[in-house]
């Protein structure tokens, strides 16, 4: 059974930094595409940025450089590190994977996700 198990979100002020882990497991292989989805309250949830099995990535425009996805396929992990975190950012996060061989920032792409971690930042 495939599981996907955030970790490391938390209560930081403006400016802080937080790293994201996830971690996969029941996958014959490593999925093709992992991805960072965020969901604000009251907003629908968004595409923070994919990394391909073969390290492609890509981001959101309002990342404007501040996050970097990273995957270590050995430890079947996917992280987030998150700079310069700004009010705006305080959401659920979500991991999310598939084995199909495509990958974009789109719901709808995935076909499994993880339970969400909690990111807040303060003013």
């Amino acid at each position: 059974q495939v599981r996907l198990v955030e970790s490391g979100g938390g209560s930081v002020q403006a400016g802080g930094s937080l790293r994201l882990s996830c971690l996969a497991s029941g996958y014959a292989n490593n999925p093709y595409c992992m991805a960072w989805f965020r969901q604000a309250p009251g907003k629908e949830r968004e595409g923070v940025a994919y990394i391909v099995f073969s390290g492609i990535t890509r981001y959101a425009d309002f990342v404007e450089g501040r996050f970097t996805i990273s995957r270590d396929n050995a430890k079947n992990t996917l992280y987030l590190q998150m700079n310069s975190l700004k009010p705006v950012d305080t959401a659920m996060s979500y991991c999310a994977a598939t084995t199909n061989p495509f990958c974009s920032l789109a719901r709808g792409m995935f076909d499994s996700w993880g339970q969400g971690t909690q990111v807040a930042v303060s003013s």
